[in-house]
């Protein structure tokens, strides 16, 4: 009954992965075989086994978990060389390197985890809220800066507002398609297969230029980014023009 008590409330808790024997000078560790033997509870073995899922995932660089925003128990293989991988049930995005929730191509993973002062320039991760780089006034000096800061946030401003604008246009492609599948059920309609079709090229394309935004925003390499934004308001013409 003491085991039964002590292996339940780990479970429970969700510290039943790494737990040792009760008694402090003994560091054994309850196998699986023992667990089963000892905890009858169906819903307490249930979330035993989602632990042991769990801790698999994280420790296997090859997998993680589908990160939509909408909900998916699905796990990824990671196939190849991308950072993304497409969820097979619910088609979401995600990115095996960081814990973004959906792939950012082509922004980087530091990108994403980059959040910078529109006063003072001074980078930090929005995660932990550690300076980007050690000695920040050694980079930059907040009074000595004002008009290049002035300038950084409408430079912030204008790229964030495009940013915007685009995964707002990406939501519109995902509400079309939504409704054109649900008329592709009325019967005697005909075949709308290319209109579904342009509407996910259509949200493609705008995942990728909202994340280029983000990417040219931290690239300040003039010569590789006047190609990049060629490239990028192409890509912006014949996506509104779609």
């Amino acid at each position: 009954p003491c085991w039964r008590e002590y292996l339940t409330t780990r479970i429970e808790q969700n510290m039943v992965v790494n737990c040792t024997c009760p008694i402090s000078e003994c560091r054994a560790q309850p196998t699986t075989a023992f667990i089963y033997s000892i905890v009858s509870s169906e819903e307490v073995i249930a979330k035993y086994e989602k632990a042991l899922l769990r801790r698999y995932v994280e420790c296997c660089s090859n997998l993680t978990w589908c990160t939509n925003p909408q909900g998916c128990d699905q796990i990824l293989l990671k196939d190849g060389l991308g950072y993304g991988a497409a969820c097979s049930k619910c088609s979401w995005i995600s990115c095996f390197n960081c814990n973004f929730p959906e792939a950012h191509y082509p922004a980087s993973c530091s990108h994403m985890s980059r959040m910078t002062c529109a006063k003072c320039n001074h980078g930090f991760c929005w995660r932990c809220l550690k300076p980007w780089r050690p000695n920040h006034k050694d980079y930059y000096n907040c009074s000595a800066m004002v008009s290049k800061a002035a300038w950084q946030e409408k430079r912030f401003q204008d790229y964030n507002e495009r940013c915007t604008f685009h995964h707002h246009a990406r939501e519109f492609a995902i509400s079309l398609r939504n409704s054109i599948s649900s008329i592709r059920e009325m019967p005697k309609i005909r075949n709308l297969t290319f209109v579904l079709d342009a509407c996910k090229v259509l949200e493609q394309a705008r995942k990728v230029l909202a994340y280029s935004c983000v990417y040219s925003y931290y690239n300040q390499d003039t010569e590789s980014m006047d190609i990049v934004e060629q490239q990028t308001e192409s890509l912006e013409l014949l996506t509104n023009a779609l």
